[in-house]
């Protein structure tokens, strides 16, 4: 176990933060969602500040380092598989990242029930699991359903930030997200994290793939029944992928079989 004032490192790139004494040790875990949502952010962190989330954390690379990065917002991250959001809870402690809380859940369900409308200021979602097998499809998280559902959830001019190494997946976020967002492409790596946001994306750039990135600002003009209204005529993600991508794709797939659940929406990051 890193001992206090001690950093951490995954495939050479540090994992933001430093351990502290375990007297300055936070505790950042959500043990039991209520049965109905949608949650209390202010209840929740015990002010009120600006709510990014983060949906399929994995190791909560992103999330550890907005959250140091920014004290003053708060800070949910969300992962369907209870043993990385084991890690990810560790981490977040060990750093005293008080505005910080770790989820288990899937990403779907979550914003759908938990996130109440228009409460969080930030959508983060990175490599989206594509489940190639044609049978499996229907079990893409980025639906247009989906994307009207962070749409209600962000407040006005609030950010959907999506990333993917699948250049197919990409093709289809690109079609989609118009609808509901102001989306622009990032050129290059986020500045904030040069080596990368999340492990997937330093996975997949030691293999030469290239990374797909992509903010959106909420349109605000859009109701939430004329989200739903689009949404319905568009198309569903049944898209066709092949690629070297696809060997990261089954890994992980195996990982999060080995883990002990189901693939994510968002990979072991």
């Amino acid at each position: 176990m890193p001992l206090p004032g001690e950093t951490e490192s995954e495939f050479g790139v540090p994992i933001p933060g430093v351990i502290l004494p375990e007297a300055d040790w936070a505790r950042t875990a959500v043990k039991r969602l209520p049965p109905d949502g949608p949650l209390d952010w202010p209840t929740m962190f015990g002010r009120a500040a600006p709510v990014v989330l983060e949906l399929g954390c994995g190791n909560a690379r992103y999330t550890l380092a907005s959250a140091i990065a920014r004290p003053d917002h708060d800070h949910v991250a969300v992962d369907v598989l209870p043993v990385v959001i084991r890690y990810a809870t560790r981490r977040g402690n060990q750093r005293g990242l008080g505005n910080t809380r770790f989820v288990v859940k899937d990403a779907q369900t979550f914003v759908g029930r938990y996130v109440g409308e228009g409460t969080v200021a930030e959508v983060h979602l990175y490599h989206p699991q594509p489940y190639h097998d044609p049978r499996e499809a229907h079990r893409r998280l980025v639906t247009p359903k989906f994307l009207a559902d962070v749409h209600r959830s962000l407040g006005p001019g609030g950010t959907f930030v999506i990333q993917t190494d699948n250049p197919d997946y990409w093709a289809y976020l690109s079609a989609v997200l118009p609808v509901f967002f102001a989306f622009r492409e990032q050129e290059g790596p986020w500045p904030d994290a040069p080596e990368g946001r999340s492990r997937r994306e330093i996975l997949s750039r030691s293999r030469g793939l290239k990374i797909f990135r992509g903010e959106g600002r909420r349109l605000d003009g859009l109701s939430r029944a004329e989200a739903l209204s689009l949404a319905a005529g568009l198309p569903a993600p049944t898209f066709r992928s092949r690629g070297p991508w696809c060997d990261l794709d089954a890994m992980e797939e195996r990982e999060g079989r080995a883990e002990g659940g189901p693939p994510r929406g968002g990979r072991t990051r």
